[in-house]
């Protein structure tokens, strides 16, 4: 028998889930991969408002996915911990997996069709 998972433990596994689950923090992630960026250029890349942009930012850093920083009057973002693009690739595989499923499914039925 599985030992029950505490609750804060719940929280803290929601608050990651629901900071991944926005496609414009997605590509947020996608756009750190290759390092830190400012806020001035991760604004044109995901082409959302600033405040928009800045609030999905702020999700992330909360969610303990992003870090930044300071650099003078700029705010620098990066990748707290790579292992968000493990994370990243189980969620791809998984994908990957459901979609070969529903290819076989489609494959028989076309073929079923074919028999009639």
């Amino acid at each position: 028998m599985s030992k029950k998972v505490g609750p804060e433990l719940i929280k803290s596994r929601e608050r990651v889930f629901k900071a991944l689950s926005d496609g414009t923090r997605l590509e947020i992630i996608e756009f750190l991969k290759d390092g830190e960026k400012c806020v001035c250029e991760i604004i044109p890349s995901v082409g959302k408002a600033q405040s928009t942009t800045s609030k999905n930012l702020d999700i992330l850093f909360r969610a303990g996915i992003l870090d930044r920083r300071l650099d003078g009057k700029k705010t620098i973002y990066c990748i707290k911990h790579d292992e968000i693009f493990n994370m990243l690739r189980d969620a791809d595989q998984l994908n990957l997996k459901n979609f070969s499923a529903l290819s076989k499914t489609v494959a028989a039925l076309k073929q079923q069709l074919k028999e009639k």
